[in-house]
Order: C-alpha cells, then sequence, then structure tokens
C-alpha cells in the first residue's frame, strides 16, 4: 500500500511539473486534457505583491466590526480575530411549518426567499439598517460603534401575515474563516477569547427557555428570545434597551453627517455609500478587503469574484468617500492579473481566472481619476507596471490590421476545465464585456488567430484612452521612454480609427475585416471615440445631434440603451440586447465632458440619475441593468437587485453637482 502511494505522489509531481512546463510556454495542453487532481487552479498562488503602502492600508481596512462574511449580511464580524454574530430567525408553528433563515442576502429571488430591503451602511460598518420580510415575520436590524464595542439592535415590525406565533430571535457566536478562538456560553453572557483578547457579549432581552430552543441549527454558544418587541446585543459591557437604542441614533446622525450638506447629492452619496459598504467583503483567501458587484455573484463562485471592468468602477465610486476602498478596488484587480501578464476577464475563488480572454481596459482612467482626487505618488508606482504589462498585451495579442479586436486564447494558464466557451466566438464576445450585444451577431472567430475579425471602435477607442492615461502616469514617475511608447501607440490607433468614421451615417462603425463592410447597428460604443478624444469636433457635434439626440436611437424618457431604439434587437430587452447599463452610460458621458457642450452633459447626467433614483426610492434598489422602454430593473430575473456599477448612473450627477 505505501509503494502505491509513493508511485501517486510521483505521478502527482510529474503531473504539475508538466503543467508548469506547458505554463512557460503557454499551451498547458498537457494540463487541459486531464482531470483536475483538485479543485484548486493549478496557478492558484499566483497573485501580485503588495507593496509597503498597500499592505499598511489593507491592514487598515481589515479591522473592527463589520458585515465582512460575505454569506450574509445579518452576520457581523470583528477582524482581525474573525470573531462573529449570526443574527438568526426560527419560525414556529403548531402544526408544520417550523423554518430557520440563519443567512440573508439582498436580492435573492428564489420562491419563499427572505426579502432584505437595505438601509444605510456607513463605509466603515459604523452604523447599519436594514429590514426583512421572510415566512410573514418582518423586522428591522440596525448595528452602530460604541468606541471598539458593537451593539446590535432588532425590531419587530408589524405585519398583516404574521403567523399565530412569534418567532424566535438567535444570536449565536463562533469564529469563521478557520480563526482560531473560544466562545463559551456562562449564564446570561457569551465569553470569547482570541489572540487579540477576551471579549464579553451580552444580551439585553428576555432569554427563552433552554428547552425551547434546544434545535436551533446553529455551530456556536447563542442567546434565544421570542422577538416580540425590541431585542439588544452589546459587546464589551452589558447595556440597557435604552442604552443601546441611544448609540443606535448617535451613529446614524454621524452618517447622516456623512452624506455632506448638499441636498441634490445626499442621495447619491448615500446610495453609493450603501451599496458600497453592503457589498464590501473580507476575502479571507487572500487575505484583503475587497467590494465583488455583489454577494449573491460572489457565493456562486465559490466565495468571490472579481470581474475586471466592474471592480474599476466600484473603485471609481468608492472615490467619494473611502479613498482606501477605492485603491483596494483598482489594485485587486491588478493583482489578479494571469502569468502572461494581463487582466483576466475574472477571477474567483480556489485561484481560478477566465483567463483566455481579458475585458475593456479601463484600469489607467481609473487610476489617473484617483490619483488626481488623492494625489497619492505610490498608488501610480503599484499600479504602473501590471498596467503596463496589460497595455503590451492588447498590442501584442488582440491587434488585427491595425486595429484592437476580441479573441479567446484556450491555451492561456490556468486552464480552465469548466469553461465551455473557451477557445471560440462566445468566449472572444464576452471580453468586450458586453456578452450578447447585437452588435457582434454574424461576426467571425477565427480559430486558428484566436481572434474576432471585426475591427471595434469601442475597444480600440478605449485602449486609445488607456495609452493615454497610462502615459500621464509615466511622465508623472518620469519614465520617458514608457511614455514615448505609450503616445506612440495611441497615435498609431488612433489613425486608424479614423478610418472608421462613415461620413454618410455620421458615426464610427465597426467594420468586418474579412469582407470589409461597416456595421450600421449602433450601439454606445460608437461614441467612445470621443472618450479617446478621436473624434474632431465636427464629428462629435454630428454623432451627438445625429444619433445621441435622436429619440428614433438613443434619447428618450430613460438612456442610453445598449442598442439603437430603431434596430430589431432593441425589442429585446435581453441583457445587452437594448437595456441599459451603467458603465457606459458613464462612458459615454466621459466622452461627452471632452467635448464642449454642456447642455447635452447636464441633460444625459440629469436623466441616467432620473433613471437610477426612481427604484433606488421605492425599493432601494441599484440594478445591474434597466429596461429602456420602462425604466424598471425589476422586469427580468438577470438584472442582480443590488449589483453596484449600477450607481454610476447617479455618480455622473454627482459630478455635475460637485
Amino acid at each position: 500500500m505505501q509503494v502505491v502511494r509513493n508511485i501517486e505522489k510521483l505521478m502527482t509531481l510529474c503531473l504539475y511539473a508538466t503543467c508548469a512546463v506547458a505554463a512557460l510556454f503557454t499551451t498547458a495542453t498537457y494540463c487541459q486534457n486531464r482531470p483536475p487532481l483538485t479543485h484548486l487552479a493549478p496557478e492558484a498562488d499566483h497573485e501580485g505583491a503588495r507593496s509597503e503602502q498597500y499592505e499598511a492600508l489593507q491592514q487598515r481596512l481589515a479591522r473592527g466590526w463589520n458585515t465582512w462574511d460575505v454569506h450574509s449580511v445579518t452576520t457581523h464580524v470583528l477582524l482581525p480575530d474573525g470573531l462573529a454574530i449570526h443574527i438568526g430567525l426560527k419560525n414556529n408553528t403548531s402544526e408544520w411549518g417550523d423554518a430557520y433563515l440563519g443567512d440573508a442576502l439582498i436580492g435573492r429571488l428564489e420562491r419563499g426567499s427572505e426579502v432584505v430591503t437595505p438601509g444605510p451602511h456607513a463605509w466603515d460598518g459604523s452604523y447599519t439598517d436594514l429590514s426583512i420580510d421572510w415566512n410573514g415575520h418582518s423586522w428591522r436590524v440596525q448595528s452602530a460603534h460604541d468606541g471598539d464595542d458593537l451593539v446590535l439592535l432588532v425590531t419587530p415590525v408589524p405585519s398583516s401575515q404574521a403567523p399565530p406565533l412569534p418567532p424566535t430571535l438567535v444570536f449565536s457566536v463562533d469564529f469563521i474563516w478557520n480563526r482560531r478562538g473560544t466562545a463559551l456560553r456562562e449564564g446570561d453572557v457569551i465569553r470569547t477569547q482570541s489572540s487579540s483578547g477576551s471579549i464579553a457579549i451580552h444580551c439585553a432581552c428576555d432569554l427563552a427557555p433552554e428547552l425551547r430552543p434546544a434545535h436551533i441549527p446553529v455551530g456556536g454558544p447563542y442567546f434565544a428570545t421570542d422577538l416580540t418587541g425590541p431585542v439588544g446585543l452589546s459587546t464589551g459591557r452589558s447595556r440597557t434597551i435604552d442604552e443601546i437604542q441611544n448609540i443606535v441614533k448617535r451613529q446614524f446622525s454621524v452618517y447622516e453627517r456623512s452624506l455632506g450638506n448638499q441636498s441634490a447629492t445626499k442621495p447619491i452619496v448615500d446610495a453609493i455609500q450603501t451599496t458600497l459598504g453592503w457589498n464590501t467583503i473580507y476575502e479571507p483567501e487572500q487575505k484583503r478587503v475587497v467590494s465583488p458587484v455583489s454577494r449573491g455573484w460572489s457565493i456562486s463562485r465559490g466565495g468571490y469574484v472579481i470581474f475586471d471592468w466592474d471592480n474599476f468602477f466600484a473603485a471609481t465610486l468608492a472615490s467619494i468617500g473611502d479613498r482606501d476602498l477605492a485603491y483596494a478596488n483598482a489594485l485587486e484587480v491588478l493583482r489578479g492579473e494571469t502569468p502572461l501578464g494581463y487582466v483576466p476577464n475574472s477571477a474567483r475563488a480556489d485561484g481560478w481566472k477566465e483567463s483566455d480572454r481579458s475585458e475593456p481596459p479601463v484600469g489607467s482612467i481609473t487610476i489617473v481619476g484617483l490619483y488626481r482626487t488623492f494625489r497619492d505618488r505610490w498608488l501610480l508606482e503599484d499600479a504602473f507596471e501590471p498596467l503596463l504589462r496589460w497595455n503590451r498585451w492588447w498590442d501584442a495579442r488582440r491587434q488585427l490590421k491595425g486595429f484592437i479586436v476580441l479573441g479567446s486564447n484556450p491555451e492561456a494558464p490556468p486552464p480552465n476545465p469548466d469553461d465551455k466557451a473557451r477557445g471560440g466566438w462566445q468566449a472572444a464576445i464576452y471580453e468586450s464585456g458586453m456578452d450578447n450585444s447585437p452588435m457582434y451577431d454574424g461576426s467571425y472567430y477565427n480559430p486558428q488567430t484566436q481572434l474576432l475579425e471585426y475591427a471595434d471602435v469601442g475597444m480600440t477607442s478605449l485602449y486609445i484612452a488607456d495609452c493615454e492615461a497610462l502615459a500621464d502616469i509615466a511622465e508623472v514617475l518620469n519614465k520617458q521612454a514608457e511614455m514615448k511608447e505609450l503616445r506612440g501607440r495611441a497615435n498609431r490607433y488612433r489613425t486608424n480609427l479614423a478610418t472608421l468614421w462613415d461620413a454618410k451615417t455620421g458615426m464610427f462603425l465597426n467594420k468586418d475585416l474579412r469582407t470589409g463592410q461597416l456595421n450600421t447597428r449602433l450601439s454606445p460604443t460608437n461614441f467612445y471615440p470621443m472618450l479617446a478624444k478621436s473624434a474632431t469636433r465636427e464629428q462629435s457635434k454630428i454623432m451627438i445631434e445625429k444619433h445621441l439626440l435622436n429619440p428614433d436611437e438613443f434619447w428618450g424618457q430613460w438612456i442610453i440603451p445598449s442598442i439603437s431604439r430603431n434596430d430589431p434587437a432593441f425589442k429585446d430587452q435581453d441583457y445587452w440586447r437594448g437595456r441599459i447599463w451603467g458603465p457606459t452610460n458613464y462612458l459615454v458621458y466621459l466622452g461627452l465632458s471632452n467635448y464642449e457642450d454642456l447642455s447635452v452633459r447636464r441633460q444625459f447626467a440629469q436623466k441616467s440619475y432620473d433613471l437610477f433614483v426612481k427604484e433606488w426610492v421605492e425599493h432601494r434598489h441599484v440594478h445591474e441593468n434597466y429596461n429602456a422602454m420602462t425604466g424598471s430593473g425589476d422586469d427580468v430575473y438577470h438584472s442582480d437587485r443590488f449589483y453596484h456599477w449600477g450607481a454610476l448612473l447617479g455618480y455622473m450627477e454627482y459630478l455635475e453637482q460637485k
């Protein structure tokens, strides 16, 4: 038996060695044809190093009480200890139907799921507020900091659907992420011990008899009580309900002051702070604080998922109130670069990445925006090299006939055995970030070159903007050779992009590089040459007047659709086939900001905000995308109800009002 084990170990080592050699030559064919030996990606430990400044930043972020645990918005965790207080609710019946809600998430749509209405969430977790409806019960959960201590206040909300028996509220305590510590119930106190010291946890409640809650499915000591009135919990020392309520009120006042004094921007700051607050987690695999797009997306991918342009936009949004969080979101995208030096479409738990493809290159314009706001040179120093590798990769691997095109390289490590799109047309389209856009209908993916033979106005424009922004960074860092290289590359692509201007249409058009035929289907990306400052003043004027302000194409009550209104695909209102998206609106807005028509830019921002604020006020939803005919984000299943980049629709108005 021992001989067999030794042979198995030797075979495993040989297989990993073969994979490593294959990765060096970017083929990894041998590894692709073998089943994975583990659920972990073979390159799972490949992440960029942290600078001294960034390490200190992450340590500042990862401290104190907050809703750090991705699995539930009702779990509060103390960092760095990993001490967790979970809030659960047990539905009680005298016949059948007992159930326990241990975890709660915003935006779950499965039948019978809890409905969470997110209230305010301070950047640092010093105040949080949410309401939950489930099984006929309604209750509100508030939290607040009192120095280093945490207080929780749970208040039942009257409901006409409430069952006859009151529910049981449960506070359970344990240590998560395999952190070391003990938690023991001693009478009316739960005492915990960790490397940071001891903490006592007290319940301001009438504890339920020991026999009744004995079957509650929790793994640590707990307090249980009937939820018939306000219930409180506090760490450090015992506090009465009145004391807890006063602490909560005080911290809410602090939160209100954080929104500023401008009535025009208060709802926007509230929405952005709240959305980022509830979506910010501690990710224990890489020991970092980061803001994935939503908890639902992260849980479905093993614990976290970082999409390229999504998290760069999260950095931009966070910059209105939390510099450290803004930097973390931007740098964590870059730290996820593949072994070949480019940022993948996404990176998720256990080291898996969609490494055959990237996503729109918005990193450099994001970093430049952060630098202009905060002026930290070290951020540029941390970001420059990975941004430069990524920029060079686009030119080397995604250039065809002088244009940036889309592609998918199935041999790129680490191989993803579950990605059926890899190495095909759909994977290449995914690289655009616009997964089912009608713009790419009928385009040709060449499996030999692994490229979509389609000159892409949007991607080429974004690449030019990336070159220019990265050249600006190089200039600040006094990297003259790199600055010259980047300016030259921007000019080369700008010259080629100019050939896609179609005077008859009055627009830059995508082009089939096999046939030479221009594609007259229009989407927001056709306006991106303004972002790249590649459109002349006259061209921008024509594009705006003839197309952007045309109600048959893009203008209207709700703007702007992801395909023009007169396109046959517009009526689909299916994801990128007609719906409105925060990121494309924002990039068009940045393009408008490069030109002189302030009136159009301000109307654009106001209309985007009108769309956003409608469902924020009604439902506290921030949608992944919105219906371009009704303005609703709730009309389809595949529009996440708390996806942070939806707040870009409000961010533009924030910039206008600053």
